[in-house]
């Protein structure tokens, strides 16, 4: 009887993600993949198996992936200095070297690997690739504020274009790109990009049906530290304006809310450690993590 009931309940589970798969079969659903999500080869596995699932379903997966750790990691090694302004990472022309070799080399590819050895198709690709992203420099706000000059991090950059074209194709052909975030210049110098700022703007790109964030914690919590279930992009604004949303959460929320207004359909952010929370959060009524919705209210899932 019990083996019955735990068929039975695989069952409803498939049944439940049916409307999920006839509504978003042949729509492109970008996901930004670091963090914690990244640390340990099960964990990669795990994520690599969604990713193979989705594709499987008709649905059109495209990964945008971090590397951070993995950066310093190698930066230690080969004794490249590290250093920081204001907490944010000054990227040289040393470093610079050393992300282009991480992550568009390393992490990429072993993202690549991991998909295909689940059955995946997948592609690794930079902004370089295609000219996909195109970039500037970046110069942040002094927290000095008024008429202090601004910070500059060295090669860090900041959107400009993304020219979606090599993805398009990529899509067409049944492959999953997998993204670096790193951009090139005007003189076919590359930058080094905040890879959520990257997912959000190549979701807007691309029109995507959903941007997925995946964190790690489970989602936007309330001022009583509950976890949001669904929020609209106006009250999300309102949210960081009061002090509900803090801390490394607001870029986060403010990506999300670049990519709704570019047309995006839906943002979620959820963690990224929960097993197969890909999957959870896009086939389940209830979901896992935080869904954003454009400016009108909106049933979660619909």
């Amino acid at each position: 009887m019990a083996e019955m009931q735990e068929y039975l309940q695989k069952a409803r589970t498939l049944m439940e993600a049916l409307p999920y798969i006839r509504e978003f079969s042949g729509k492109t659903v970008v996901i930004k993949y670091g963090g914690s999500a990244m640390a340990g080869e099960e964990r990669m596995s795990s994520f690599a198996e969604n990713i193979v699932l989705l594709q499987y379903v008709g649905i059109r997966p495209v990964v945008v992936h971090g590397g951070g750790p993995q950066i310093d990691r190698m930066l230690e090694k080969l004794s490249i200095p590290s250093r920081r302004k204001e907490g944010l990472r000054v990227t040289s022309p040393e470093a610079m070297e050393v992300v282009e070799m991480v992550l568009g080399g390393t992490v990429n590819k072993q993202i690549v690997a991991l998909i295909n050895l689940h059955g995946g198709k997948a592609v690794g690709l930079t902004g370089k690739d295609g000219d996909l992203i195109r970039a500037r420099k970046h110069f942040a706000p002094s927290p000095a504020g008024g008429d202090a000059p601004p910070l500059d991090l060295g090669l860090v950059g900041e959107v400009v274009e993304v020219r979606p074209a090599v993805l398009r194709a990529l899509e067409g052909n049944g492959f999953v790109p997998v993204i670096a975030p790193i951009g090139v210049g005007a003189k076919g110098e590359a930058y080094n990009i905040n890879g959520d700022t990257v997912a959000a703007e190549v979701a807007g790109a691309l029109s995507a049906e959903k941007l997925i964030l995946l964190t790690d914690v489970p989602g936007v919590m309330d001022a009583q530290g509950g976890l949001v279930s669904t929020m609209t992009a106006g009250e999300t604004a309102a949210a960081i304006r009061d002090g509900t949303i803090t801390g490394g959460m607001i870029p986060k929320v403010e990506c999300g809310l670049t990519a709704l207004g570019k047309g995006v359909r839906k943002v979620h952010i959820l963690d990224g450690r929960v097993p197969h929370s890909v999957l959870l959060e896009i086939f389940t009524d209830a979901g896992i993590g935080t869904e954003i919705n454009p400016p009108e209210p909106g049933q979660r899932g619909a």
